[in-house]
């Protein structure tokens, strides 16, 4: 992921970041199990990527967006939007493996709106927070995190 503007220094983007390389991995095991026609696989993964993504997407939402938000009100309308979707297909595998048998190529294509998703706040909204959050927008965001807390095991986040 970036590491050009400086933002990694920041706590609170380190987090968002590292939870977001360990989203990238899930993917990589969703992929995997696509490929293998091991859809119950797959939907193991995509609870697993769901879980890491509630806290991060509060703490983005919560935290982050609300302080960009003035600034870049379109985009930041997007990237809700995205998460709504992400949420929404990930959902469907909340209590087991989808029936329907098109939820396999819908996480798939989810998937990838996802990493385009991660792509669009490591290169515009980090560095975008970097140049424009206050002293009090970091301290609203971390006071989002210690309340969220990580679904990352030995987070110090």
């Amino acid at each position: 992921m970036c590491e050009y503007c400086g933002c990694q220094a920041l706590t609170a983007i380190r987090d968002l970041t590292n939870e977001h390389e360990a989203v990238v991995d899930l993917i990589g095991a969703v992929r995997a199990a696509h490929r293998d026609g091991d859809t119950p696989r797959a939907a193991e993964a995509a609870r697993h990527i769901a879980a890491l993504l509630r806290p991060h997407t509060e703490v983005e939402e919560r935290g982050l967006f609300p302080a960009l938000a003035g600034e870049f009100p379109d985009h930041i309308a997007v990237l809700e939007a995205e998460h709504r979707h992400i949420e929404a297909v990930l959902g469907e595998a909340a209590d087991g493996t989808p029936a329907d048998p098109t939820w396999p190529g819908r996480l798939m294509d989810t998937l990838g709106r996802l990493r385009a998703h991660i792509l669009k706040e490591q290169d515009g909204v980090f560095p975008a927070a970097l140049a424009l959050l206050s002293t009090a927008d970091w301290e609203a965001v971390e006071a989002v995190r210690a309340r969220v807390g990580t679904a990352l095991p030995n987070a110090t986040g």
